[in-house]
Parts: C-alpha cells; structure tokens; sequence
C-alpha cells in the first residue's frame, strides 16, 4: 500500500489486488454533524443531488456512464463524513476515478431536479417513520445527543427538505468539499506506483497545487463532547411489536485502547454471531426475540453503544430482566482466560472476513485517513486487540452499561 497527500492537502491511498475489479472512493470529512447555518438534513440531500448534474455531465448522462461500462456509482452519508465510491473493472478505473472528482468539484444542481429529488427524500423519510425497528435508533440518538450537533438527523424532516434552496446546496458544497478534508482511496490490480501518480494529478486538476490550511480532522481534534442526561422514555406507537432501545455514551475514534475493548465487548454481547450472550438467552434460549444486538458507532469526540430489539408486547418485560442480569455479570465477573482467548479469535476472525473484499477495504482506507491521518495495519489491529485484557472489558462494561448511565426508549 501506498499513501501520501498532494500539494493541496488531499490525502490518498492506493493498494494493490489481485481482481480484476477495481474500486474507488471520495471521502469527504463533513456530515450532519456539520450543518449549523443550514437546513437540517441537507449533507443527506446533497449526496442525493449531486448526482443530477455537472458543468460538463447531465443528469442522464452520469447516471448512465458507469451502467453502461457495467460498474456501479453509489454514496453515503454519515453525522461525520459524505463518501462517493464506484466499483468498475479495473481497465475503466480512470473513468470512475475523474467522475468522482468531477462530482465533488462541479456540481449544478439543477433547480428542476432539486425538486424531484425532495420528493424522493421525504418519501424515505416517511418510510423510516412507518418502520418502527429503524425510526426508534435514530430517535435515541436524537435524545441522546439533544442540543449537540451529532443530535441532528441524517434525513433531516421532511419541513426541512422542503425549505432547501439551490443557493444552499452550493453554498455548503463550497464551504465544506475542501482537499484538505478529503481522502482518495483506490483497491485494484493495478501497479501502485501509477495508481498514485493517477491520484495526484486528478488531485492537481481539480484542486491545483497550492497548499491548503490542514484539516482538524485528525487526532487531537477539540469537537464538543456531550453532557447527555440518562432519559427512560416510552412512546405508544400502537403496533402489535414492541422496539426497545437501551445504551449510552462510550469511547470516541481517538481513546484507542478503551474503544478496542469497547467493541469486544458490545461483540460478546451482541454481535452478529448466534454465540453472542444476549442473543443466546433471548433468541436461542427463549424465542422472546427474532433477533437482538448491541451496535457500537464511534465518533470524533464521543460514541454510543446500544443495545436494540423487538419482540411481541408480552415478551418485553422478560427481554428486559434478561438483559440486566447479563449486563450485571459482565459489570460484576471478569472473563476467563478461555472466554476471552475465544471472544478475541471471533472478533478478529470477523474482521478478517469482512475486510477480504475490496470495496470494505477502499471505504475502510478512507476513514482511516479522514480519522487518524493514517491507515492501521492488519498487524498493528491484531496486536491492539490481543492486547486487551478480561479486566479491561469488565471496567468497560462498568462504563458504558452503568445502570445510572444508561437511557432507555421503548415503543409500544
């Protein structure tokens, strides 16, 4: 792997594989977080638009030029960060690559399908808001993080989208796209020394050469953290499901050691594996639940570990008795040398799996970036994990899943 950054401040990153599909990515350090001074909702918005047109492409056309290579075009948005990635064979990299840029660097925004593009938004705001099981997440962290900039909504509401104007997609676009806060990443079998010289000088034709201030997105950054108040709230939803939330605040991006044990633990919880603890008794043990899981979503200056679930009405009040007495022996008993031996072997296993495709390895590169400045090594993981010890996720459990730290949502 290769990485360095262009005279303009823009960071890169290009690795070598042996497929002959090739990905690419933008990563641009801004999100929801980032929209004070602008209608709620619009880092989301504009990933949508920017797609709609250039001063050299329009809407037809970008949306048809890597379909008809067979490639893929796709975005996403964080409360952090807006990433463009592309997947194509490898021979049409260069293509991928320069509309990536070209997107980020001359949208129009044409007022015609700012229109037509608020119609889809609202719609999926509406869609989330008849999915209770995805609504009661994003509500938590609303509640949460009241009154801090990581409270606001990705889609923003639908009164919000509604209020977006054209003059303001550019305006946020100008302020917020800078080099200095963004991250090229490249995964393909291509020979790394010419995939860096392509990032460059894409670098140098959309940004120049001038050097630009440095970004403070890396370590060390001052962002506000929250002074969230524990809240226990119930919402009668009337459906015949009940959705329930429960977590708090925990380890941000830069508490390195004490985010590693962070994500065992909520891992041995509540990960993805049928082993994990709560779904074992909830699921596996009772049938109380279809599924459960305890997420761990890490920010600049704090994170939120929460443990989600539905299950029928009568079934609630015994998930949530269950789930305590777990919590209590993870808070009171520390793992045994086996037990953690296994739950390490697990966690790593998953990693592994997970980062064996290089679209998880071109969007991974560019968080690393955007974070850290760098990109830790396979080695370097394995090392920090191995590191952690039973007493480690004992006091992490103590920390985050604290009965007089922990805010409770329910729909009914």
């Amino acid at each position: 792997m290769i990485s360095g950054k262009a005279d303009c401040g823009l960071q890169y990153a290009v690795k070598r594989s042996s497929s002959s599909v090739g990905y690419c990515a933008l990563s641009i350090k801004c999100g929801t977080r980032d929209e004070e001074g602008f209608h709620s909702g619009t880092a989301h918005f504009i990933e949508h638009t920017i797609f709609k047109g250039t001063e050299h492409r329009s809407a037809s056309v970008i949306n048809g030029y890597l379909d008809r290579l067979g490639g893929e075009l796709n975005a996403y948005t964080t409360k952090e960060e807006i990433v463009f990635h592309a997947t194509v064979l490898k021979e049409d990299l260069g293509k991928a690559a320069s509309l990536l840029f070209e997107l980020a660097t001359e949208p129009t925004f044409p007022e015609h399908e700012i229109q037509t593009e608020k119609g889809v938004v609202i719609d999926e705001i509406h869609s989330y808001k008849d999915t209770p099981s995805e609504d009661i997440y994003d509500r938590f962290e609303e509640m949460l993080f009241k009154g801090h900039p990581l409270g606001g909504n990705i889609l923003g509401t639908a009164a919000s989208v509604r209020k977006m104007t054209r003059d303001e997609l550019l305006r946020f676009v100008r302020e917020k796209f800078r080099p200095e806060k963004m991250a090229f990443t490249v995964v393909a079998d291509i020979e790394e020394g010419k995939m860096e010289k392509a990032a460059v000088r894409l670098a140098e034709k959309y940004f120049g050469t001038s050097s630009r201030e440095e970004s403070s997105s890396a370590a060390g950054c001052t962002y506000m953290t929250p002074a969230a108040e524990p809240f226990d709230h119930t919402v009668n939803k009337r459906s015949h499901q009940a959705n329930c939330v429960i977590g708090g605040l925990a380890p941000s991006l830069y508490q390195e050691r004490e985010r590693l044990a962070a994500v065992l633990l909520c891992n041995i919880l509540g990960g993805p594996a049928s082993n994990s603890m709560l779904n074992s008794v909830l699921r596996e043990k009772n049938g109380w639940v279809y599924g459960v899981e305890c997420s761990y979503t890490q920010y600049a200056d704090t994170g939120i570990a929460a443990i989600c679930l539905g299950c029928d009405r009568d079934n609630l009040d015994k998930c949530q008795k269950a789930i305590g007495k777990v919590l209590e022996k993870l808070r009171s008993e520390t793992l045994s040398e086996r037990r953690l031996k296994s739950a390490k072997k697990q966690l790593l296993g998953q990693l592994a799996i997970s980062s064996d495709n290089g679209e998880t390895q071109c969007l991974s590169m560019g968080k690393g970036l955007l974070s850290y400045g760098k990109i830790t090594g396979q080695q370097q993981t394995l090392s920090m994990v191995e590191a952690i010890t039973a007493e480690d996720v004992r006091e992490m459990a103590n920390e985050i899943f604290s009965p007089d730290k922990l805010s409770r949502l329910i729909y009914l």
